[in-house]
């Protein structure tokens, strides 16, 4: 066979396979590519505004944060001039309490001394009563002897 027919035969044969990939082949083949682009095009639009959403979810957690942070500082505050209120309204009680006591226990102290002289007196009484029989040799009544007291004290 001749060189030249058979390269015409397989050239022929070779457009025609490439007018049948070009009509059959190369139509699917170009969709599918194009799909995938587009696939591809839309997941990196979709990852950008992923992007922007989380950037702008930082933001808003970093204001959340803050508005927290300011939110807790402004109750401990709250509750520090709380503490301090209850404090000071211990200490007065504490104070008005100790000068409760204290009044009782003047009180106290001053009815005792009352008490401690009246017997002081009485007990003197008793032995001025005692001495000034002895040396008198008589018994001197009580009250004469309350007399005798009473005009040594109105002196006094």
């Amino acid at each position: 066979m001749n060189i030249n027919l058979t390269l015409i035969i397989e050239g022929l044969a070779f457009f025609a396979v490439v007018l049948l990939v070009m009509k059959y082949g190369w139509p699917p083949f170009m969709a599918a590519i194009e799909e995938r682009q587009k696939r591809i095009a839309e997941g990196l639009a979709a990852a950008e505004s992923a992007r922007a959403e989380l950037r702008d979810a930082d933001a808003r957690v970093a204001e959340e944060i803050k508005a927290a942070r300011h939110q807790a500082a402004e109750i401990i505050d709250r509750a520090q001039h709380q503490a301090n209120l209850v404090l000071d309204k211990a200490r007065e009680d504490a104070v008005a309490e100790m000068q409760r006591y204290k009044a009782a226990a003047e009180t106290e102290i001053a009815a005792a001394t009352a008490r401690a002289r009246e017997e002081l007196s009485a007990r003197v009484g008793e032995l001025v009563l005692a001495g000034a029989s002895k040396i008198l040799q008589r018994e001197v009544d009580a009250g004469t002897h309350r007399q005798l007291l009473d005009q040594l004290a109105a002196e006094i």
